[in-house]
């Protein structure tokens, strides 16, 4: 069976979602957030997503994951720390030979709503119907995640 943990990147919120193969169809489990505290030390929010990230994969014991990739926009040192979250995340996944996907963010939009000028809103609404759900799954990097692990689980790899 296919699991797909769906990882939405940040240092102060890292959204997860996990998704399940049932017969050809993507059968919604979990979501949530990590939440790192802004007044602490970089490292060890870095380390706090890293030790819940391991507790998400041994609970749910993914057969695969799926990661937002970095968008550089006009301020590249906001990027910085998104980028090291996920290389922590990275290293976590691979750590347990989890394979990773990686798509863009307009990959993502485009693979949930067909339009990769889609807005958050619409993706999250997809979301929400693919995977059947009565509500969008908050917060909206958890929605974000569950976007990347539908992306994952329309993929042959």
């Amino acid at each position: 069976m296919r699991r797909i943990l769906g990882i939405d990147p940040g240092l102060a919120s890292t959204g997860w979602g996990v998704l399940d193969d049932v017969n050809g169809k993507a059968k919604y489990i979990d979501h949530g957030v990590i939440v790192t505290k802004a007044d602490c030390a970089r490292a060890d929010r870095l380390f706090f997503i890293l030790k819940s990230m391991q507790e998400i994969i041994k609970k749910f014991k993914p057969t695969e994951a799926a990661i937002e990739t970095l968008y550089f926009g006009r301020n590249a040192s906001s990027a910085i720390p998104v980028a090291e979250a996920r290389g922590v995340i990275s290293a976590v996944v691979a750590g347990k030979d989890i394979f990773l996907h990686e798509y863009t963010p307009n990959a993502i939009k485009l693979g949930v709503t067909g339009s990769a000028s889609a807005d958050k809103k619409q993706v999250q609404q997809m979301v929400r119907i693919i995977l059947e759900l009565d509500n969008i799954p908050k917060p909206n990097h958890a929605a974000d995640a569950l976007g990347a692990a539908i992306c994952a689980f329309n993929s042959c790899y």
